[in-house]
């Protein structure tokens, strides 16, 4: 074999290389599965942690998978594609004021892009961009579902006497310690909540969701490529497509439809949970945290449309009163039956909870005339 000047040979030359190259593929593969580091830090040092940690710089890649198969009936097909299927995002949070969340989708991409009190929506598919206000109260979206943000609701009200350790977890590379949430309330169909944070900078790294019952979780979320640096204004910044208008829609989902227009206004509390602050119009939403219900007034045809898909839902309990239905830690109750609209409540709550929660609501709502 023919040696070159410096005595290695072309073939010793290129097996250097192919090792150096499969080293550099392997490296971030090998650090994934390392063992975690397990910490000495206290249940209730994580939980102060991870508070403070609130509205952090951060980065990355998320990834959700739900075991809720919600209905997918017209008007609510966004909530039910969220929580019933894989997600797949790509995250910069600058701050709670500055964000983007685009969620990568196999023909294209769905961005939100939020700058203060406004959020900019882009379906790169259809080639539309919308802006809309940030209401008070409106259904779920994907940025409410990356770690970080989803940690926080679930953290509401939680005391040091509802958390305890769990094992550290590698996630995105780091060792993150482990922390358990109980919810202090017998009204949740919540069992508990695992969150791992990043010993750093505090950001949850990845969230589990556990019905009562459930050995494997219903509902997690995880950041990879975690980085804890502030993002760049540019990335939380939206560049208009050349050719493409940006309209403003005034009502961003149904929740927020009815918030402002239905003439109807909810009781000041259901099942013993108080009503909500920010809840002075048409939608009441009760508890919080990890015990939390929302109660939307529904029109005949978002009603009907929704119960009929409720009918064929697995495990659904109807009768001329009542559509019931529970999935996982999710629960959902309609009032009414075909042609009576009806009211929509859903969240955490068991379904004992849930069902006298709807008779609560059903009993105590009041109506303020046509507007």
């Amino acid at each position: 074999m023919r040696r070159t000047v410096d005595g290695v040979t072309p073939f010793r030359r290129w097996c250097v290389v192919a090792a150096g190259t499969l080293l550099l593929v392997l490296a971030p593969i090998g650090l994934h599965l390392l063992p975690a580091a397990d910490s000495d830090v206290s249940a209730g040092r994580l939980l102060v942690q991870a508070r403070a940690a609130q509205g952090h710089p951060w980065s990355g890649y998320v990834e959700t998978d739900g075991a809720l198969q919600l209905p997918d009936a017209d008007r609510f097909s966004d909530v039910a594609a969220l929580f019933g299927e894989s997600t797949r995002m790509r995250a910069w949070w600058r701050d709670d004021d500055h964000w983007r969340v685009d969620q990568l989708l196999l023909t294209g991409e769905t961005d939100l892009v939020h700058d203060d009190g406004t959020t900019l929506r882009w379906d790169y598919e259809h080639l539309d961009a919308t802006v809309s206000r940030d209401p008070d109260i409106r259904l779920p979206r994907t940025s409410d579902l990356v770690p970080p943000v989803l940690a926080e609701r679930l953290l509401r009200g939680v005391s040091a006497s509802d958390v305890s350790r769990v094992a550290a977890r590698r996630v995105s590379g780091v060792s993150a310690p482990g922390l358990r949430v109980e919810p202090a309330s017998d009204l949740s169909s919540i069992d508990h909540a695992d969150l791992w944070i990043d010993p750093a900078s505090g950001v949850p790294l990845r969230v589990e969701v556990y019905a009562a019952g459930a050995s494997a979780p219903a509902f997690t979320s995880e950041l990879s490529d975690f980085s804890s640096a502030r993002p760049g204004i540019d990335q939380v910044t939206f560049d208009t497509p050349e050719g493409v208008d940006v309209h403003f829609d005034d009502v961003l989902d149904i929740a927020d439809a009815a918030n402002q227009y239905a003439p109807v206004r909810p009781p000041d509390s259901v099942a013993g949970l108080p009503k909500a602050a920010a809840s002075d119009r048409a939608v009441g939403v009760y508890g919080g945290g990890m015990t939390e219900v929302i109660a939307i007034p529904l029109r005949d045809r978002e009603a009907d449309a929704l119960r009929a898909q409720l009918a064929v839902t697995p495990g659904v309990d109807q009768n001329d009163r009542r559509t019931v239905v529970s999935v996982g830690p999710l629960g959902l109750v309609l009032t009414g039956s075909e042609g009576d609209g009806g009211w929509l409540l859903t969240g955490t709550l068991t379904r004992a909870a849930l069902v006298r929660a709807a008779d609560d609501v059903l009993a105590g709502f009041v109506f303020v005339g046509d507007r």
